[in-house]
């Protein structure tokens, strides 16, 4: 797989094409960011943004993480110093979930958003930019609290973000792409207080998985069943056997009329075939033995076919998720002893 195909693979959009293939000429030594909001547990949407960062880090790109313990403040998420035993957690989630020590620098926003330069630059984002634009760019972040200001200066840091970490290339989920457009749109019309650049980086955005038991919209932490790395082997094997998976990559909508996608095809398309070069789904010899699959298309064909039954699938997810999460339980563990 060439440089451009992995920094791009399972990227739901690339803005823009023309600047990532750029940067793939010559990735090494460039800079990319995920900006993370300190929750204490890494949850399967922080590891599937974690897997595209395990991508660009093999491409050559050096990985910067920001736990954004201000933008946590913020978001009325706890005092400081709570934030920051939080965001201590994950970085050592993080590591164990595969990011390599060497080329990866945890970053924490009290670092350098509270210094004058970066407050003077907010300043002048929150002179420029209208509150509608600020608005529909805090709507993923706000959910369905009720808007405070606070919300507002959100995704203002967000676009700063990426100029102060001297960044080449921005990921994020793909409810990040109003705060990325923003940066874009805003950032090069900057006077600047700093010696940063100011020009827009490109920018790629993550699928967001499905309901894991509807299929019905997008996975949650806070509502719904999630995986996350404080889940056992059985837990995993629990919430997985529960999920909605029809044997078809595009499932009929509910009854309700709502578009549903299959999150056992999603999870194994974006977290578990970037990590492992073979899936053993193990069967009975009476059910015709074990299946190898080296790629995500030929599984979710046999699903199709019927040669491969919904169940063993999810046993096999089952499988392949416990151990990408086991090494970073195991450091819940140790920190908790």
């Amino acid at each position: 797989m060439d440089a451009h195909d992995l920094i791009t693979r399972n990227a739901t959009e690339v803005v823009t094409e023309e600047e990532v293939r750029a940067l793939a000429e010559d990735p090494d030594g460039k800079r990319v960011y995920v900006g993370y909001e300190p929750s204490g547990v890494l949850h399967i949407g922080h590891m599937l943004t974690a897997t595209k960062l395990i991508d660009l880090q093999e491409a050559g790109f050096e990985v910067v993480v920001l736990l954004a313990d201000v933008h946590a403040y913020l978001n009325d998420k706890g005092t400081f110093a709570e934030i920051r035993e939080t965001a201590e957690r994950m970085r050592d989630q993080f590591l164990a979930y595969g990011l390599d020590a060497e080329s990866t620098e945890f970053v924490y926003g009290s670092e350098f958003q509270l210094d004058e330069e970066y407050v003077l630059d907010t300043h002048e984002l929150e002179v420029s930019t209208t509150l509608n634009r600020a608005q529909r760019a805090m709507a993923e972040i706000q959910g369905g609290d009720t808007a405070k200001v606070s919300h507002l200066v959100y995704p203002l840091m967000q676009a700063l973000d990426i100029v102060y970490l001297d960044l080449d290339l921005a990921v994020g989920g793909l409810d990040q792409r109003k705060v990325h457009m923003l940066h874009r749109e805003q950032i090069p019309a900057m006077a600047g207080e700093s010696d940063h650049d100011y020009e827009a980086r490109p920018c790629l955005h993550t699928p967001i998985l499905a309901d894991l038991d509807t299929g019905v919209g997008k996975m949650s932490s806070s509502s719904g069943t999630t995986i996350s790395m404080e889940d056992s082997a059985e837990d995993i094997a629990e919430k997985i056997n529960g999920a909605f998976c029809p044997p078809t990559r595009d499932p009929e909508p509910d009854d309700e009329g709502n578009e549903r996608e299959n999150p056992v095809l999603e999870i194994f398309e974006y977290s578990v075939f970037p990590r492992f070069d073979t899936v053993v789904v193990e069967r009975p010899e009476e059910y015709g033995g074990d299946l190898e699959y080296d790629d995500y298309e030929s599984l979710a064909a046999d699903l199709e076919s019927g040669e491969l039954h919904p169940a063993d699938a999810k046993g096999a997810l089952a499988d392949s998720l416990n151990e990408l999460i086991a090494p970073g339980r195991e450091v819940l563990r140790e920190l908790d002893a």
